[in-house]
C-alpha cells in the first residue's frame, strides 16, 4: 500500500497491537486513550488483528482538531481510520467509545461487523457538566508522582489515567485540554442516540456496571430494542468494566467474539 495513498492514512490512525483474524478495533472512552487497553491484548490478540485508536482532542497535550466538537465529528474520524482496514472491523468500545462505534455501525455498517457496547446509553439528556466541571478544571496539568495520580482518581481509574496521561521527563501530563472534554460530555445533555441504536444491525454486547454511570434502565432497553444483542450486567463493577471486573468482562467478550474468530 502506498504510503501516501488514503487508505494508509486512514490505517495510520490506528496502531496495531499484534493477532491474526478478523480486525478488532479498540475505542476508549472520554479521557481515555488507547493504550489504556494494554491489559485486555494478551488475550485480545488470540481473537484477532488487534487496533488501538486515539479519538480527536485525546491525542495528546497540545494535540488540537481543526473541526468543532460534535459526535459526527468522532464518528466521521472513526470511520476514517476503519475504512483503512479493507474489511468490516469488530468494534469494542468503552462509555463514549462505545457511542461512537454504534454510531458507525448505523451510519457506514459496511465497515463493521460487530459492537462490543461497554457501559453507555442512548439518551443523557438533562443531565449536565456542571457537578463534575470545577474538579476537572482543578487537576493539575502535570502529576509528580504516581500516588497523585491514585490519590485523585482510586486504585482501577488511577491506573487507567497513568496509562492514558503523556509521560514527561517529571511525571504525567493531560493529554488533551480539561475544557474540551467537558464539551464533549455537555453535547450528549442536549441530544439522543436511539435513532442511531435503532439502525444497528450487526451483533452487539452490551455490558452494563453494576454502579453504571448511565441512566436507569436504559441499558436494558438498548437490549430488547436491538436487532442481534446479548446483554449482560456486572454487579459491584465501576464504570471500567474491563479493569474494574476483568475476569467477567473477559469470559463475556470471548464468548462474544469467538463465534468471528476463523
Amino acid at each position: 500500500m502506498d504510503s501516501g495513498s488514503p487508505c494508509a492514512q486512514a490505517a495510520g490512525l490506528l496502531a496495531g497491537r499484534g493477532g491474526v483474524g478478523p480486525p478488532i478495533v479498540l475505542v476508549h472512552g472520554l479521557m481515555g486513550r488507547g493504550s489504556t487497553w494494554g491489559r485486555q491484548l494478551p488475550w485480545l490478540t488470540e481473537l484477532g488483528q488487534v487496533f488501538t485508536y486515539d479519538a480527536p482532542w485525546h491525542r495528546g497535550s497540545g494535540v488540537s482538531d481543526p473541526f468543532p466538537i460534535s459526535t459526527e465529528r468522532f464518528v466521521a474520524d472513526l470511520g476514517d481510520a476503519v475504512a483503512g482496514l479493507g474489511a468490516p472491523a469488530i468494534m469494542v468500545g468503552h462509555s463514549m467509545g462505545a457511542l461512537h462505534s454504534w454510531c458507525l455501525a448505523a451510519e457506514r455498517p459496511q465497515l463493521v461487523a460487530a459492537v462490543v457496547v461497554e457501559d453507555m446509553a442512548p439518551d443523557f439528556r438533562g443531565r449536565t457538566t456542571g457537578p463534575w466541571e470545577p474538579w476537572l478544571h482543578a487537576l493539575p496539568a502535570e502529576f509528580r508522582t504516581e500516588r497523585q495520580v491514585f490519590d485523585e482518581f482510586g486504585p482501577v481509574a488511577g491506573r487507567y489515567f497513568l496509562d492514558a496521561f503523556d509521560r514527561t521527563a517529571t511525571g504525567w501530563r493531560l493529554h488533551g485540554d480539561p475544557l474540551r472534554w467537558i464539551q464533549i460530555a455537555a453535547e450528549w445533555g442536549t441530544r439522543e442516540y436511539w435513532g442511531h441504536w435503532y439502525s444497528v444491525s450487526v451483533p452487539t454486547l452490551l455490558l452494563e456496571a453494576g454502579n453504571s454511570v448511565t441512566p436507569p434502565g436504559q441499558m436494558s432497553t438498548m437490549a430488547a430494542t436491538g436487532s442481534q444483542t446479548t446483554y449482560l450486567r456486572v454487579p459491584g463493577a465501576g464504570h471500567l468494566i474491563h479493569d474494574d471486573a476483568p475476569a467477567e468482562y473477559r469470559t463475556a467478550v470471548e464468548a462474544f467474539l469467538t463465534r468471528f474468530h476463523r
